[in-house]
C-alpha cells in the first residue's frame, strides 16, 4: 500500500480535479460519506445520544458538513461546532456549509471553548473536522482549544483525515493532538500516521476510497510503501522441494566478545530459524567453547582474539578466506568497541565481497564514517537503532526521530546501503529514495538481543537469494510478526529467545 506526504496528496488532488475531471465537491461527498457510514455504524452500537462535528474552515470542516448531513438524514441527532463564521468559508467548504444548513443540521458559529466544553460534555460520539495535513507549525487559537476539549470529553473521537494536531509528514505532535479511536483516511495513506508519537493518536486508521484514479493511487512515483503480509511473503527467498542446506544458503555471522556471546547467539539461531541452510558464527577463539553449548544449530569458527578477548586483526585474513564459501554476511553483534576489532570490522567491510547486514558494534565501527560503506563491493544493509544512527551520521536522537523517514533516506543515498531504522514504526530506506514503513511489532520489542535476532534473519534472506531490499523489508515484518504472538496477552516481557520459538511459524508455506 502506498503512503504520501502532504504535497503528494494536493497533486492527487489536484489531477484528479483538473486532469480527470471529478469535481472537488464530489470527492468531498464521498469522503464525508465514508466518515458518515463508520459513524453511523458505531452508533448502532451506543445508546442515544449527539454526535457533535466540531470543524474547521478548511476542506476537514467540509467533510464534517457532508458527515452532519448524512447522520441527519438518517435520523441521528447531529450538531456542527464551527470555529468561524459561515461567510469565511470557501469553495466545496462552503457549499456544504450551506447545504448542511438547509437540510435543517444545527450549525453552532464561532464557537467559543465554552461552547464546546458544554455541547462535547453531552456528546456520544464526536468528529474531529477541524485541521488536515496542510498545516505546519504548532497548533495555536481556537484550533488549539478545539483539540483540548475534544481530549477532556468522555466520547470517542472519529477523526477526519488525520487528528487535528499530527503532522501528515512525519507523525510529529504539533504541540497538542487530538486523541482519536478511529480515523479515516482519504484514498492513500498519510504517512504521518504511521509514524510515532503520531500513530498513537490516530486509533483504529481506515482507508476510506473516495474515487480518485488507481493511476494516481498506486502510481510509481509515490515511492513510500506501508508493508502488507503479500509484500513481505513475496520478498522471501524462494524454496523448492529438492533443495537441500547449500541450497537454502551459507550465512557467515562475524560477532561476539566477552560478555556478548548472547549477541552472536541469537543472530546465529534467528538465521538458522529464518531459513539459512549452513550458519557460521566466527568469534574470538577463548569463547568457542560457550558459544558451542549456546548454539548446537549452527556452527562455529574460532578467531584470534585481543587481550580484551574480542576479535583481533589477526582474524581479517582467515575471515577472508573462510568467506569465500559463503551467501552472505553478519558483521558486528556483540562485536565490541575494542579499536581494533573496530578496525577489523571496517577492513572487513570493505574487502568481502557479499551481500552484508551491518548491525550494532559494527556500526559503531563508522561512527561519523557512514559515507565509507559507499566503498562497499556488494549490496549492503545496515541496521541502527536512533543511537546508532545518530553516532553513523553525528546528529542528535532528536534530530534522527523528528522526521525518521527524511533521515533514512538521506543516509541511504549519502552511505549507497539500505538503511533499516530501527524503532516504533521501523522505516526502510534505498539509495534511490524507495522506502518502506513497517506496521508490525510492539513495545516488547525494546529488550536487549531482539536487535540481533532480527540482523540474523535479514541475514538468512539475503543467504538466501533476497536482495538487500526485499531481506530488510521481509525481515523487519516477520520480525514483527514475531513479537507480536511472542508477546501473547502482554508485552512487558518478552524477551529475543520467545522470538527464536516463533519464528519457523510465522513464514508463508512455501509453494
Amino acid at each position: 500500500m502506498k503512503l504520501v506526504i502532504a504535497d503528494e496528496m494536493r497533486e492527487m488532488d489536484r489531477r484528479t480535479i483538473e486532469d480527470w475531471g471529478m469535481p472537488g465537491v464530489v470527492l468531498m461527498e464521498n469522503a464525508g460519506r465514508a466518515i458518515a457510514d463508520l459513524c453511523d455504524r458505531l452508533l448502532q452500537e451506543m445508546a442515544p445520544g449527539r454526535t457533535v462535528v466540531v470543524a474547521g474552515k478548511g476542506n476537514n470542516g467540509g467533510d464534517g458538513f457532508v458527515v452532519a448531513r448524512w447522520l441527519h438524514w438518517a435520523g441521528h441527532e447531529v450538531e456542527v461546532l464551527l470555529l468561524a463564521e459561515g461567510d469565511e468559508l470557501s469553495g466545496d467548504a462552503a457549499t456544504n456549509y450551506r447545504f448542511a444548513k438547509r437540510m435543517g443540521v444545527v450549525i453552532r458559529e464561532q464557537a467559543t471553548r465554552a461552547v464546546m466544553d458544554e455541547r462535547l460534555a453531552g456528546a456520544r460520539l464526536i468528529v474531529d473536522g477541524v485541521l488536515g495535513t496542510g498545516v505546519s507549525g504548532e497548533v495555536r487559537g481556537s484550533a488549539r482549544e478545539a483539540i483540548e476539549a475534544m481530549n477532556a470529553a468522555d466520547a470517542p473521537v472519529v477523526a477526519v483525515d488525520i487528528p487535528t494536531g499530527v503532522d501528515g509528514d512525519s507523525g510529529a505532535i504539533l504541540g497538542d493532538a487530538v486523541w482519536a479511536a478511529y480515523t479515516v483516511t482519504m484514498a492513500i495513506p498519510k504517512i504521518g500516521l504511521y509514524q510515532y508519537p503520531g500513530r498513537e493518536r490516530c486509533g483504529e486508521i481506515i482507508v476510506a476510497p473516495i474515487g480518485m484514479p488507481r493511476e494516481l493511487t498506486e502510481a510509481e512515483e509515490l515511492r513510500t510503501n506501508l508493508t502488507q503480509e503479500s509484500d513481505a511473503a513475496w520478498m522471501l527467498p524462494g524454496r523448492s522441494p529438492d533443495m537441500h542446506k547449500g541450497d537454502a544458503g551459507r550465512l557467515l555471522v562475524i560477532a561476539g566478545s566477552v560478555g556478548m556471546t548472547g549477541a552472536a547467539a541469537m543472530t546465529g539461531l534467528a538465521a538458522t530459524r529464518s531459513g539459512a541452510g549452513l550458519v557460521y558464527v566466527a568469534c574470538p577463539e577463548s569463547l568457542n567453547d560457550v558459544l558451542e553449548t549456546k548454539c548446537t544449530e549452527v556452527l562455529t569458527r574460532p578467531m584470534p582474539e585481543t587481550d580484551a578477548r574480542s576479535l583481533a586483526l589477526a582474524a581479517e585474513e582467515p575471515l577472508v578466506e573462510f568467506a569465500e564459501g559463503m551467501d552472505a554476511v553478519v558483521l558486528g553483534p556483540g562485536l565490541s568497541r575494542d579499536d581494533e576489532s573496530a578496525e577489523l570490522a571496517r577492513r572487513l567491510a570493505m574487502r568481502l565481497e557479499l551481500p552484508m547486514v551491518i548491525d550494532a558494534d559494527g556500526l559503531n565501527a563508522f561512527a561519523g564514517r557512514a559515507e565509507q560503506l559507499r566503498e562497499r563491493p556488494a549490496p549492503t544493509v545496515i541496521t541502527p537503532h536512533p543511537g546508532e544512527f545518530a553516532r553513523l551520521t553525528e546528529r542528535s536522537i532528536g534530530e534522527v526521530q523528528a522526521d525518521r523517514l527524511s533521515a533514512a533516506r538521506d543516509l541511504a543515498r549519502r552511505a549507497e546501503v539500505i538503511v533499516l531504522l530501527k524503532g516504533a514504526g521501523t522505516v526502510i530506506a534505498a539509495p534511490d529514495g524507495e522506502a518502506w514503513v513497517n506496521p508490525t511489532g510492539n513495545a516488547g520489542l525494546a529488550s536487549g538481543g531482539t536487535g540481533d535476532v532480527l540482523s540474523g534473519m535479514i541475514g538468512a534472506f539475503l543467504a538466501g537469494g533476497s536482495t538487500a531490499l526485499q531481506a530488510a523489508v521481509a525481515g523487519a515484518f516477520y520480525h514483527g510478526r514475531a513479537a507480536e504472538i511472542a508477546a501473547g496477552p502482554g508485552e512487558r516481557g518478552l524477551v529475543a529467545p520467545m522470538l527464536l520459538e516463533v519464528l519457523p511459524g510465522i513464514f508463508p508455506p512455501d509453494e
